[in-house]
This record gives structure tokens, C-alpha cells and sequence, in this order.
């Protein structure tokens, strides 16, 4: 595409897309967004846009609902100036688990999230290890679904760890993922069937295949509380797993999750920067920055993506 790049970030995770741009060796277009007294939020593009392709970096990450009108207002700030193309570039998607109804007379929260964008003027979207693919479907506009596997297996493989190998899915949800996982490193996988107590809290009840005197890996693509993780990796460690890593995508991590992992039988947890609230004890994180910044090259000189899904 011929129009001029333009990277902009809202106040969710400023550090991703000044990473980002270091990579595409353009810098950081210049953008206020403020708050009102009254919580309102402010925008103003501080450049000329007319005609430019326009990427907006804003995961929608505690505070979900700020940071997710946040980017809605920006849209809406780039239409009306006058943008070529504007591509949301969401490293976490909020809302992703609301995406069906499991209980009667609650919404699709993030098919409306999806309605949402698409009002406000997003052309495209690029994100990153949806919590359910299916949200792909929500948007009638094009969506570029990266998968965080190759940076995490990268990373994974430096420790040498390959050797005597299991892939375990916390809960019978997440199969599918480790099943991926499973097979890009060439391991066996194994189950642990769960039953949430609560939103915070969670029992792990049985495990499926076997693990004794195996370094283990646990891939999962959200943490918040690290409930699923420690109670997955005590059952682990009980069943006679010797080494316990976890591969996360996305780290939402609070208080109780840190510290949770501090505490758990877990040696290391590898996790990417979708969000700014990885970093802590026990808890290494990659940059995901070179991906999303080679998938917005391509999507701007209009190249496939798909090659950005092999594992080196």
C-alpha cells in the first residue's frame, strides 16, 4: 500500500508500540488522550493523517471498559480526519470469554464489542491468541489472528528442555491449544479435568495421561488469578512430574495471581507483553513486539500473513 504508515497507541501499553515501531523503524505518531474531571475521555491527533494508513495499538486489559473506549474514540478521531485504512491492533482482546450464551438472558459480549468497532470506522483488526476463535466470525471486516506459539516455543526450546517432554492442558477447554503445542514440540500430551469453585477459585480433580519423571509444560492462553495454573501443577507435581513450566499468552495477572505463582509448584512462567501486567516473581516475559510489527508490515504492503504462523 502506498499511503505513509501511522502508529498510534493509546494508554493501555504505550511500551508495546513504541516497541512495534522500533521495529518498523518509523516512530510513534503523536496523539493526547486525557481525561476529563468527570472520567470522559479526551482525544486529539496531534498530526496530519488524511490518507495514511493507520494502526491503533491499544489492548483492552484492565480497565477493560476505559481502555475499550478509549480505542473507540480514537477510531472515531482518525475516520473523521480523514484516515485511508484504520487497522485495530488489539494484543488482547477483552470480552473474548463472554462469546455465547451459557446462562439464560445474558448477552454476547463480544459480538457487540465486535459491532462496536466496526461503528466506529475500523477497517481491520489484528490480534492475537483469541480466547475463542469463533470471535473471528463476529467482525464482517478482516481480522488477522496471530498465535503467540512460535515467540513462547521459541523462548521454550533456548532451555533445552525439549528431552522427556509432556504438554498439559490445564482443563479439557484448553485441548485443543496444547494439542498444537503438543505437536510443535514434538510431546506427549496430558489432561487435567478441573472443576471451578468460583471466579477465583478452582479444583483440579483428575489428570489424564502420565507425567511421572517428565518435565512438564502447561499451556494456557489467559491467567488472571493463576488459580488453574497452581492447582494444575500441584495435581503435577503429585502425579510425579519432575520440572513444571507454564506458557501463558496473556497475563492479566493482579496481586492474588502473582502471588499465587509465587507459592505454586511451578518453576517458571513464560508469558508475552499482549498486556503490561506480566512481570514478577517467577514469571518471564517475551516481547511479542517484532510479531505484530511484522504482521502491520504486511498487512500495509498488503503481503500474507499466514507464514508468521511457523515455528523456526
Amino acid at each position: 500500500m502506498a499511503h505513509e504508515l501511522k502508529i498510534f497507541s493509546g494508554s493501555a501499553h504505550p511500551q508495546l508500540a513504541d516497541d512495534i515501531a522500533k521495529y518498523l523503524h518509523v516512530r510513534r505518531s503523536d496523539v493526547t488522550v486525557t481525561q476529563f474531571p468527570d472520567g470522559e475521555t479526551f482525544v486529539k491527533i496531534n498530526e496530519n493523517v488524511r490518507g495514511r494508513d493507520v494502526f491503533i495499538v491499544q489492548p483492552t486489559c484492565p480497565p477493560t471498559n476505559q481502555n475499550l473506549m478509549e480505542l473507540l474514540i480514537m477510531v472515531d478521531a482518525a475516520r473523521r480526519s480523514s484516515a485511508e485504512r484504520i487497522t485495530a491492533v488489539i494484543p488482547f482482546f477483552g470480552y473474548a470469554r463472554q462469546d455465547r450464551k451459557d446462562q439464560p438472558r445474558v448477552p454476547i459480549t463480544s459480538k457487540l464489542v465486535a459491532n462496536l468497532l466496526v461503528a466506529a470506522g475500523v477497517n481491520r483488526v489484528l490480534t492475537m491468541d483469541l480466547h475463542a476463535g469463533q470471535i473471528q466470525g463476529f467482525f464482517d471486516i478482516p481480522v488477522d489472528h496471530l498465535y503467540a506459539k512460535p515467540v513462547l516455543i521459541r523462548y521454550f526450546r533456548s532451555k533445552g528442555l525439549d528431552d522427556n517432554l509432556v504438554v498439559v492442558s490445564p482443563d479439557v477447554g484448553g485441548m485443543k491449544m496444547a494439542h498444537s503445542y503438543a505437536r510443535a514440540l514434538k510431546a506427549p500430551l496430558a489432561i487435567v479435568a478441573k472443576n471451578r469453585v468460583s471466579a477465583t477459585e478452582v479444583e483440579a480433580l483428575d489428570l489424564i495421561g502420565q507425567v511421572d519423571g517428565c518435565n512438564v509444560l502447561l499451556v494456557d492462553d489467559i491467567t488472571e488469578t493463576a488459580g488453574t495454573l497452581k492447582t494444575a501443577a500441584a495435581l503435577l507435581k503429585k502425579n510425579g512430574a519432575k520440572r513444571i513450566f507454564a506458557g501463558v499468552s496473556h497475563a492479566v495477572l493482579n496481586e492474588q495471581g502473582h502471588r499465587r505463582i509465587a507459592e505454586s509448584e511451578i518453576e517458571e512462567v513464560i508469558t508475552t507483553d499482549s498486556t503490561p501486567f506480566g512481570a514478577g516473581e517467577k514469571v518471564t516475559v517475551v516481547s511479542i513486539a517484532d510479531l505484530l510489527g511484522e504482521g502491520i508490515r504486511r498487512i500495509h504492503h498488503d503481503e500474507s500473513v499466514t507464514s508468521l504462523f511457523d515455528i523456526p
